[in-house]
């Protein structure tokens, strides 16, 4: 067995990694041109180690189903691997030590669009993964829906902010504005030619 990668290293050495049942991936497929960044594992993930097997992984199955996708053409993973107690927002020193993996799956997959899921996501991107800067970054309100190319570590990509499939559950009235998000979505990845 070889040494363990960094960002491995950096994720184990967090607090809720200690409290965690499961390190939390990700799941979906490793060639997809799609990829969901959601913020952190709740109960259901913790328990089975895979993002969004909940109520609100439900919501974004069948999300991703009414734009004619599934889990097979995307692949979705979290800011966070390890669920925070009683799913608490993630603190900026979770983030700076859990991101590294994510940017490494981002480098891995090289998706052409990111859908960043909910606030903690969706600043993260729009701060280029830079943890300080996160709070002055524009709230999922003001942005989501809207199409942003850019360049994150050196990968071009189209970032679509979208509502967390969570917030979904609470607030009904999203159903609407998430459907109109996804048609954006759906959109993107009919042009074969994402740049």
């Amino acid at each position: 067995m070889g040494e363990e990668p960094e960002y491995i290293k950096l994720v184990k050495d967090t607090e809720i990694f200690r409290n965690c049942k499961n390190i939390v991936i990700g799941k979906g497929s490793p060639n997809a041109n799609i990829m969901f960044v959601g913020e952190a594992p709740g109960r259901n993930e913790d328990e089975q180690g895979l993002p969004f097997v909940g109520a609100a992984g439900k919501n974004l199955d069948n999300l991703l189903a009414k734009v004619g996708l599934s889990i097979d053409d995307v692949y979705i993973a979290n800011i966070l691997k390890c669920r925070p107690p009683e799913n608490r927002n993630p603190l900026p020193e979770e983030i700076r030590a859990h991101t590294p993996w994510l940017i490494e799956q981002i480098k891995e997959i090289k998706p052409k669009v990111i859908c960043s899921l909910g606030n903690y996501s969706t600043k993260f991107f729009f701060a280029d993964g830079n943890v300080d800067e996160m709070d002055k970054m524009p709230g999922i309100t003001q942005v989501h829906g809207k199409v942003k190319i850019m360049d994150f570590h050196g990968l071009k990509i189209k970032l679509i902010p979208l509502f967390h499939p969570a917030a979904i559950i609470y607030n009904r009235n999203l159903i609407g504005l998430w459907e109109k998000d996804m048609e954006i979505v759906k959109l993107e990845i009919q042009q074969k030619k994402l740049f």
